[in-house]
């Protein structure tokens, strides 16, 4: 059973910066292509970023330039670094496993396993 399990969120002042964590249980995390996700109070889920099973990177505009994603093969672990941080990128991020892309990689529905996310604040 795939089992994504995120940490690293937290309380942060405008302009810090925090480094999110996805480990994944049940299968390497080099079977899947490896997206996160955010959802702010009364909005909806927002597509963040991807990491290709061949590495390339896609990112939102509104995170391209402050954002990275990275993985540690050897740890089974997705990274999200976010620099930079606005109060507007206060939400819960979630990241998600793809397992057979069908190239809607910024939709949700693409993607088969997710964690249950956790809460960054960024205070002004």
């Amino acid at each position: 059973q795939v089992q994504l399990v995120e940490s690293g969120g937290g309380l942060v002042q405008a302009g810090g910066s925090l480094r999110l964590s996805c480990a994944v249980s049940g299968r390497t995390v080099s079977n899947f292509h490896m997206g996160w996700f955010r959802q702010a109070p009364g909005k909806e889920r927002e597509f963040v970023g991807r990491l290709s099973i061949g590495g390339s990177t896609y990112y939102s505009d509104s995170v391209k330039g402050r954002f990275t994603i990275s993985k540690d093969n050897a740890k089974n672990t997705v990274y999200l670094q976010i620099n930079s941080l606005k109060p507007e990128d206060t939400a819960v991020y979630t990241c998600a496993a793809d397992l057979l892309t069908t190239g809607t990689w910024y939709s949700p529905s693409e993607y088969d396993y997710w964690g249950q996310g956790t809460q960054v604040t960024v205070s002004s």
